[in-house]
């Protein structure tokens, strides 16, 4: 046999070079397989959600465990919470889960027991109980307190809010709009989350009280008008939230247990009109605006 024929490749023998091209032509295809296929399934996930408006109160227990509600939280993607209890113990017990996933920021309540929503505004001790919670060295905010524009006034919600703007904490009032200025005029550098943002109060009074507070954010539980029927977004509130996407906020208003029961339906719902807004609003809405709020408790 000639050298020649010795040293000749079968015809269905590659070269080096092309298997080495071949490989790597392979392994490029595989890879952007495994993207598109992530990409897929997290575009399948529901958005996340930060809850701005969500109570776990002990009276004198939970009603449901702490197990519970963190299952809750990572059942429906929520990835957020501004954790607030009456008594506090409960903000003490989701602060010290250190639930992965889960930023928790806690805000003081001022009430002890559910009388105090009627009295807290003119009870001193109420603000002794403030500044002794606040001690605790994680506090964001105070609230969700209830106020009306009759009680806006007093020399302790001055107190109160003065305290707040000290030592940069935020104010959760469910209040409606004339106390909501009240309480700025106690201290134009007040930051305010408005819980309910004025439940049925008019879309124009909301896009002007946004106007003219800067410091002012729009949280969401139970305000009526922004979807109608098939749960389309209203025109109204679909100019709001493209007008000020970084002004609201998502809240589940856990006060009974009934709202933890329905927990899943609420932020269905929420998903719901969001996925009608463009991305980035929508994004912005869900938790985009809670973590530039918090972000440096992250």
């Amino acid at each position: 046999m000639s050298s020649d024929r010795m040293s000749s490749r079968p015809s269905n023998a590659a070269a080096p070079g092309m298997m080495s091209r071949r490989g790597c032509i392979a392994a490029l295809i595989a890879a952007c397989l495994l993207t598109v296929g992530s990409l897929r399934a997290r575009a399948d996930e529901p958005i996340e959600i930060f809850d701005a408006h969500l109570h776990y109160n002990w009276e004198p227990k939970p009603f449901y465990q702490l197990d519970e509600v963190l299952a809750l939280f990572k059942k429906h993607r929520v990835t957020g919470i501004l954790a607030t209890s009456r008594p506090n113990s409960g903000t003490h017990a989701l602060v010290g889960a250190k639930a992965d996933g889960l930023q928790v920021v806690p805000f003081i309540r001022p009430y002890r027991v559910r009388p105090d929503i009627q009295t807290w505004f003119k009870d001193p001790v109420i603000f002794d109980l403030v500044q002794e919670e606040f001690k605790r060295g994680y506090y964001r905010g105070i609230g969700e307190f209830h106020l009306s524009s009759g009680d806006a006034e007093n020399e302790w919600v001055r107190k109160t809010v003065d305290f707040a703007v000290a030592n940069n904490l935020y104010l959760h009032a469910h209040a409606d709009d004339v106390a909501i200025e009240i309480l700025m005029r106690h201290n134009p550098k007040a930051q305010i989350i408005w819980a309910h943002t004025g439940f049925g109060l008019s879309g124009d009074r909301v896009a002007a009280m946004l106007a003219k507070y800067p410091k002012l954010w729009g949280e969401l539980s139970y305000r009526s008008g922004i979807t109608e029927g098939g749960g389309k977004l209203t025109p109204e509130w679909r100019t709001l939230f493209e007008r000020y996407p970084d002004r609201f906020l998502l809240g589940s208003d856990t006060w009974v247990p009934e709202r933890w029961a329905s927990y899943g339906e609420i932020m269905a719902g929420y998903r719901a009109w969001l996925a009608q807004l463009p991305p980035k609003a929508a994004a912005q809405i869900a938790h985009g605006n809670a973590r530039a709020l918090f972000a440096d408790r992250r």
